[in-house]
């Protein structure tokens, strides 16, 4: 595996398949943890979905919660020392990916051992983990996160909620009020964040329950996640020890930024599971599904729809596998270098922070895209509250508003590239120079290569060229305001993100051909080739945005000439392949890939 891939650089190196991870990879004790999770939802979760969603038993959640951690799900990424199972953070994103067909239950988990969970793992000192881990690992205790107040969302750092140091200097009072908080209802623990007197910053805290000076809000009516307990949460002189303060003073905001990017390529993995249950549920339905005499899956209109979801679930995922090892990885060779553990989980993280940014973006539509045509598919059906698409419809619309909406996500795909650019920690402008004089030039079409993936590889190159021509000349032209360019930005977020995800699906499908031979692999060769059409669609379209709005002249003129010239491709039927790919999972009546 290599060592020395940065966050960011998929847009300047060229991957080797041999340096990624796809699930097929996942060996017999890992596919063991997903088939535990899998077990677990059919016997425990999706019998009480209807008692979750109506709250009719406030125990519930935190029963099933008490029975994951009794199974050791919820301690998989936990340390050994702390009673956990210590496996390797792509492990934990398969059970993210398993465990997000779980609805409202996967909600609860997640927050539970990621933003619940993970603040003390990483930034607690060894008295504070020795104390709490253990129990949450073993859901003794449930966790919840304390961020959002009613006018500090995106804006995390302007929240009001205030700590105050006692008079005997024991205790932080703190006071203000929390919103959105999932789990809060049950929680043990807080993860509670406030600012020290007139502080800039946050600073975090660990609070329990039974501090007291804590009172909530009944229960939110919510569109979807019914089930999940979320509650606004009030501070009212609660007196927290002061050993109880995570990490150092008005390190906060830091804390709650790192823990963020864990969260969202989590909730990448949590989306596209729940995006596979919801392609098999489909699909069945699209076969015993009669009318004019045959299954509905025998038309072109539907197949094509079960294509698309497929297509777009198989990019996302092998995108997420492939982000999670590189994460592995990093972490790898900084605990080798003598980082310790923590610090190095959390430096691997923060260094695919791009990466994060662009999964959370891309597998939450992904999941809004798979509901909606399965909503479609089902028809009439598909609109009422009694069969499945009701329920999976409504949950996944919250995806693209958690850990950071996906507006700002996409601003900080490309403010995040560009900062490193500036510390000199990736080196853009050389391409991007390289870019704008190779524009000049006539172009080079040099020898005919007809080996496979050959055709994809030489899109791939001309897909990166377009995405650094136009950063490149926005970044020149705008200087100093392009930060306030917003659909600028997210056009350029869209053809970076085009990038990372085609590449990821070549990859994933060159690793799989090189293990099973191309004849086993026809599906996923076609899923390839039906991606990568989107991707050259989706970059021409987002190019030509961004460079109409602030190109000029015959400089405009050149370099959408350019733009036209880095996002052709050879003509490929893909009506006939979506053919192929809905054929193979229709006939095994499920998702397959």
């Amino acid at each position: 595996m290599s060592k020395t891939i940065k966050g960011g650089e998929f847009l300047i190196k060229e991957t080797s398949y041999h340096d990624v991870f796809i699930p097929e990879e996942f060996d017999e004790e890992q596919q063991m943890i997903a088939q535990t999770c899998r077990d677990f939802l059919a016997a425990e979760v999706y019998p009480n979905l209807e008692k979750l969603d109506s709250h009719e038993d406030p125990e519930l959640m935190p029963a099933l919660l008490t029975k994951a951690g009794e199974l050791g799900i919820l301690g998989v990424s936990v340390p050994e020392e702390y009673g956990g199972f210590g496996k390797n953070f792509n492990t934990s994103m398969l059970v993210a990916d398993v465990v997000g067909a779980g609805h409202s239950f996967a909600v609860a988990l997640s927050a539970h051992t990621g933003i619940g969970t993970l603040p003390i793992l990483y930034y607690g000192n060894e008295e504070q983990k020795a104390k709490y881990i253990p129990k949450l690992g073993t859901g003794e205790w449930k966790a919840a996160y304390c961020l959002t107040e009613p006018n500090s969302g995106s804006d995390a750092n302007s929240g009001k909620t205030k700590a105050k140091l006692s008079d005997d200097g024991k205790h932080y009072i703190i006071n203000g009020q929390k919103m959105w908080i999932t789990n809060g209802g049950f929680a043990d623990i807080f993860i509670v964040f406030a600012k020290i007197d007139d502080d800039e910053n946050l600073t975090a805290f660990i609070v329990e329950r039974d501090f007291g000076g804590i009172t909530m809000n009944p229960e939110e009516h919510k569109m979807g996640i019914k089930g999940s307990s979320t509650r606004q949460i009030f501070f009212n002189d609660c007196a927290v020890p002061i050993e109880n303060m995570l990490s150092d003073r008005q390190n906060g905001f830091k804390i709650a930024v790192n823990i963020l990017n864990i969260g969202r390529i989590k909730l990448s993995a949590a989306a596209i599971g729940a995006s596979k249950a919801t392609i098999s549920t489909a699909v069945s339905y699209a076969n015993e599904r009669q009318q004019f005499g045959r299954s509905i899956s025998k038309y072109g209109a539907i197949r094509y729809k079960i294509a698309e979801m497929a297509t777009k679930v198989y990019a996302v995922d092998a995108a997420n596998y492939r982000a999670g090892q590189n994460i592995d990885d990093t972490y790898d060779a900084l605990v080798a270098d003598g980082m310790e553990p923590a610090k190095a989980k959390l430096k691997s993280v923060e260094q695919f922070a791009v990466e994060c940014a662009i999964l959370k973006v891309w597998g939450s539509e992904a999941l809004d895209y798979v509901v909606d045509e399965g909503v479609q598919i089902y028809g009439g059906m598909g609109f009422s509250a009694d069969a499945p698409m009701d329920r999976a419809y409504r949950d996944a619309r919250i995806n693209r508003i958690f850990e950071g909406t996906n507006e700002i996500n996409r601003l900080l795909t490309v403010d995040m590239m560009l900062k490193r650019a500036m510390k000199g920690e990736l080196d853009l402008m050389t391409p991007a120079t390289a870019v704008a004089a190779e524009l000049m030039s006539i172009p080079d079409f040099g020898e005919e290569d007809n080996t496979l993936f050959a055709a994809e590889k030489k899109v791939l190159q001309n897909l990166k060229k377009a995405t650094l021509m136009v950063a490149g000349a926005a970044v020149q032209k705008l200087m100093m305001s392009l930060s306030k360019e917003q659909e600028i930005l997210m056009n350029i977020a869209d053809m970076a993100s085009y990038v990372y995800m085609a590449e990821s699906t070549m990859l994933r499908t060159e690793k799989l051909v090189s293990m099973r031979g191309e004849e086993a692999c026809k599906g996923q060769l076609d899923m390839m080739r039906i991606y990568f059409v989107e991707a050259v669609d989706g970059v021409a379209k987002a190019g030509k945005e961004a460079l109409w709005a602030f190109g000029e002249g015959d400089e405009l003129r050149m370099m959408l000439v350019g733009l036209r010239r880095f996002t052709k491709m050879e003509p490929f039927n893909v009506k006939e392949a979506r053919q192929h790919v809905a054929q193979q999972i229709i006939e095994a009546n499920k998702y397959i890939f």
